[in-house]
This record gives structure tokens, sequence and C-alpha cells, in this order.
């Protein structure tokens, strides 16, 4: 049977599987079994213990259920409103006032969280009431909610680039310095849009208080333990003092002992903390091995040798193959979840990317900011739900005020294509 119509029946069956509302895991393990069983002469069995059991306890993945932790410890503590009170003295007199606190609580959060929904739900809970009470329009307010949120994905620590590192055994630290500069651009490019719209509509952005240097130094006092825990994780894995599983359990600790002292977290909410972490990194790894499981079988088929060799054939350039990943990727962010879409393409996608020339580094910050455009996409933007259910919102009302933030990250792709320094710059610091 041919190679095409191999991929067919393989595509097939997995689309069949998700939309009778398998667990991905689960349809990801029943398409490998289908491909070396029926396209292969590999021992099915053997293959599928050996896999399973050999990913299943790999040390880097340790950083994640880690990561997922801290933030769920975050989300239950006072720490996220301190934060919100720690930054609006500062921005009141910006163009676009208060608009800026879900950008920059986002981008903080993120930097503490690692998770994108976990940034829309702690940030949204604290801004949506606040800003509308002040007058602020809905869809700014829904707009740099939806799209600052998808920063969780790309500022370190990131879920998504521990995900990404394990699937394709890139330094997942080196991917971690590489998220910084881009996070920190797009932090950038959101708030030059919302001051664009302010310095434009005037009258549709209500005035502040003016608060003197004395009042701004008191409140960000309130942003000093979420810095220290920042300074903390990043700071420790950029030095390379620790390894990012390390880094992650020290944020752990200092997570916990913050929310503690914060007054506002009992042992109760740490429980709480625990098994929501528990639930979601259990998810993750059985994605991730699974997704494992479907890479080797792909090996035994020949599939991704023979369509990296034909994508070769091609001569396509560089720019090219990207505009048409970069397409392919928000489509099938469309439909799935940003986790699974890493996974389930990182086995085909990576042999034609390295075949083209493309650096493995900069392509997985590329493909984390492609998946924040699909975050905010629907019908299954995840961002776009969230907030849904935060404000109870309409989710068409709350995509299209996304919208402009959508085109803002395919215009943060486009600048790391043409400088890609802004992602390796970093990373080629740590190495000296």
């Amino acid at each position: 049977m041919s190679d095409p119509i191999v991929a067919l029946v393989l595509l097939a069956v997995l689309i069949g599987l998700l939309a009778l509302g398998v667990w991905v895991a689960i349809a990801l393990i029943v398409v490998a079994l289908v491909a070396i069983v029926f396209f292969s002469n590999a021992p099915a069995g053997l293959v599928m213990a050996t896999t399973l059991w050999g990913h299943s306890h790999s040390w880097a993945l340790a950083a994640l259920p880690l990561f997922i932790l801290m933030g769920e410890i975050l989300l239950r503590s006072r720490l996220s409103q301190d934060m919100f009170s720690g930054i609006a003295p500062w921005i009141g007199r910006f163009p676009g006032r208060l608009l800026h606190v879900n950008i920059l609580g986002c981008a903080i959060f993120a930097a503490v969280s690692g998770s994108s929904a976990a940034t829309a739900a702690t940030i949204g809970r604290m801004s949506v009431p606040e800003l509308k009470e002040r007058g602020y329009p809905e869809s700014m307010i829904l707009g740099t909610l939806a799209g600052s949120a998808t920063l969780g994905l790309l500022i370190p620590p990131s879920i998504i680039l521990i995900v990404y590192g394990v699937a394709t055994e890139q330094s997942i630290a080196r991917l971690f310095v590489a998220g910084i500069l881009p996070g920190a651009m797009l932090v950038l490019l959101f708030g030059l849009y919302v001051a664009g719209y302010a310095w434009t509509r005037p009258e549709r952005i209500p005035e502040e208080p003016a608060h003197s240097w004395g009042e701004k130094l008191y409140a960000a006092r309130r942003l000093i333990p979420v810095g220290l825990l920042i300074a903390g994780v990043i700071g420790s894995i950029y030095t390379g003092i620790a390894s990012p599983t390390d880094a992650a359990a020290l944020g752990v600790v200092l997570a916990t002992i913050l929310a503690f002292a914060s007054g506002s977290f009992g042992w109760k909410d740490f429980m709480e903390a625990l098994m929501a972490a528990t639930k979601t990194s259990c998810m993750i790894a059985f994605i991730l091995v699974a997704a494992a499981f479907l890479s080797i079988s792909m090996g035994f088929t020949g599939l991704p040798r023979n369509l990296a060799a034909w994508i070769g054939s091609l001569e396509l350039s560089q720019g090219a193959l990207l505009a048409a990943l970069t397409l392919f990727f928000v489509v099938l962010g469309c439909f799935l979840d940003g986790i699974s879409v890493v996974v389930l393409t990182t086995s085909i996608i990576m042999p034609m990317v390295q075949a083209a020339g493309i650096d493995p580094l900069w392509f997985g910050i590329y493909l984390v900011i492609v998946v924040e455009m699909s975050q905010i996409t629907p019908p299954v933007g995840f961002n776009l739900f969230v907030i849904q259910g935060l404000t109870g919102i309409d989710i068409l009302r709350v995509a299209k005020a996304a919208l402009p933030f959508f085109f803002l990250l395919v215009l943060g792709v486009v600048l790391i294509t043409v400088f890609p320094g802004i992602v390796t710059w970093l990373p080629s610091l740590m190495g000296r």
C-alpha cells in the first residue's frame, strides 16, 4: 500500500476516534497499534510495552507536575490579587490605563504558572469585574485577557515547552530561556496596540486618579513575593545553578511558603491544589507516552522518513515551509488543545523541519506562538472557553474581541522569522 493511502487511513482512524469523544491518549495508542499491526512487521505488544514503560520515567518530565502544582497553589492564594493591586497604580496614566493590567498581570502570572488556562482564569477573575465597573469597553477587556493569557504557554516556565522538549529531546533549560525575549516582545506588541486604541478612541477610556510616587512604591511592595518567586525559578535555570526539574521543586517550595504566609491559603487549599495538579499531570503524561508510542510506530511504517524525503524533493524555501506549517497548525488547533497539537505532530514534522535546516530550538518557540493563536480561535480555543465560563458572554463575542490579538501573534511569528536572534540570542549566552 502506498504511503499516501497509509497516511489517509491512519488520519481517518484518528479523526474518527476523536470525533467519537475518545480520550486523546487512547486514540493515539489505537492509531499506533493500527499502524504497527497492519503496515509493519514489528511485534506490536513488545513495542508498546517497552515504549510506554521507557517514556513514563523520563527525569525531564518530572518538572511538569511540579510547575503545574506551583500554578495551582498560586491560583488559590491571595498573591494573584496582590499582583493586581501592585500593578494598577503604576499604569493608571498610560494610554489605555488599566487595560494594561490584563497584559502585565498575565505576563507576570505566566512566569510563575506555566499554564494559559490558569493565567486566563486567575487574572480574569480579578480584572474583568473591576474593569467593567470602571467603564472600560467590553471588547478590550475580553481581548486583552484572551490574548495576553496565551503568554502562559511561552513565558517560562511553560508546560508546553516541557512537552516539546521531552518529545523532541531538546534542552528544556534552553527552551525556557529562549522563550523570554519573544514573550517580552509580545507583551510590548499587545501594549502598543492598547495604547493605539486609546489614542484613537480617547472617549472610550475612563479617567483614573493620579497616584503619588509614595503611593506607587507602597503598592509595589505587593509585587515583591511574586518577583522573588520568578527570580528564584528563572534565575536558577539561567545561571545553571539548577535544572528545570530542580527549579520546579524550588518553585513549589517558595510558592507554598508565600501562599501560607499571605494568610489566605490553608491546608484545604493545598490539598485541592495537589489533587488538581495530579489530575492535570496524569492527563498530560498519558498523552505524552501515547504520543511516544505513535512516534515509534510511525518510524516502523517509514512514513516520517518518506514524508521528509518528499518535502525535501519539493525544494521549498524555509519561508514557504513555515507558511504552510503555520496554516496547518492553526487549523489543527481549531479542533485540538495545544499539548495535543504538539505531541501529535512532532514525530512527523521534525524530520522535514531538520531537513529544511531549521533550528529545532527556534522551531519550538515558533510552534508555541502558533499554538498560542489556536488558544483564541473557535471552536476549541481553550482561553475562549475559560473566559466564557468566567463572564457568561457568548463565545463568538469573546472570539471577535480576541481577533486583533490573533493578528498580533501572527506579527510575532513574522518578527521571529525575520529576526531569529530574538529567540536564539539568550540561549547562546548560556554556554559562555
